[in-house]
């Protein structure tokens, strides 16, 4: 039976019933979210979808809290939220509802589960507290500064207060979706790229995309330069070594280090060279054989300065 009501808690709005009632309301957009702690609303029914309120978890009867004893966890032990449960259960339909290709379905959800809905799930159960000068700018924390101040006295400042933030909520959510499919589609560009580049240690893109989790899965450990295409110009950039740091495989040349234009190609040597960040992670020049000049040169100087 398809729901007639989404039903979660009334009063001040939390992350995960926020973002769980995205994924509900693509799913049942003619279903009526109901914010209630009244016991005739979240009593499980045949027409509606619990969740964050009920003292229950229940996928049979649609009931998805995490706050009673005995609440569920992963399998790793980690705690989930409303979220997480909705994720579960309801996930891979919303992802296919975005258009998102039937073999890629599974793979966005454990990506999408991993790097955004656990961290909420987390957060929500006191088991990650954000700190340090940025604690505040997690989506967690900014999701729930849109709650009304404490004094705010209007009746339905509440309600007006949740579905604003709710189309703030879906933006990121369509975000992260969109953005692990992306990385598939890049993955097969990469793969074929990492092919047709052989031996060579720099690898040319057709354009800018995510290239490190293709490199990384196809062994090219050999790699260590990539040359794309942009707007008007074209682009060289290191390889990081790992996802979470930003040491590169190797760097671009010291001397080029925050140069542009006429310094630039003293510099290099390299006609059409046009800049080099100061970090030495990227540079640009005008044309592609420029960029595959200062590719070749970078390699060469990297190469020697490991030999050493």
């Amino acid at each position: 039976m398809t729901p007639a009501f989404l039903v979660t808690h009334s009063g001040g709005f939390h992350a995960d019933e926020l973002l769980s009632s995205v994924i509900l309301t693509r799913l049942f957009p003619a279903a009526e979210i109901v914010r209630s702690r009244a016991p005739e609303w979240i009593t499980p029914t045949p027409d509606r979808i619990i969740y964050d309120v009920g003292g229950a978890y229940d996928a049979a009867a649609n009931i998805f809290d995490h706050h009673q004893r005995g609440a569920p966890k992963r399998d790793d032990g980690q705690p989930y939220s409303s979220f997480g449960l909705v994720w579960k259960h309801f996930g891979r339909d919303y992802i296919a509802a975005l258009g998102v290709p039937s073999e890629h379905v599974d793979s966005v959800h454990a990506a999408v589960d991993g790097n955004f809905v656990l961290p909420i799930d987390l957060v929500d159960n006191g088991a990650l507290s954000p700190s340090g000068p940025l604690a505040g700018l997690s989506l967690s924390s900014l999701l729930e500064t849109l709650k009304p101040d404490f004094d705010d006295t209007d009746p339905g400042a509440d309600r007006r207060a949740f579905d604003a933030a709710l189309v703030i909520a879906r933006s990121f959510v369509e975000a992260s979706v969109a953005r692990q499919a992306a990385k598939l589609r890049a993955e097969a560009l990469v793969r074929a790229a990492i092919v047709a580049a052989g031996p060579s240690r720099v690898l040319e893109l057709p354009m800018g995309m995510p290239f490190r989790a293709a490199v990384v899965k196809s062994g090219a450990d050999h790699l260590l330069f990539v040359v794309h295409p942009r707007d008007k110009d074209w682009c060289l950039t290191g390889i990081r070594r790992s996802e979470d740091g930003f040491e590169l495989r190797a760097d671009l040349p010291s001397s080029w280090a925050g140069l542009t234009n006429e310094d630039l190609e003293v510099a290099s040597g390299v006609k059409g060279a046009t800049f080099c960040h100061n970090g030495r992670f990227i540079a640009a020049a005008k044309t592609r054989e420029a960029a595959l000049a200062m590719a070749d040169i970078a390699v060469n100087e990297a190469l020697a300065s490991q030999a050493a």
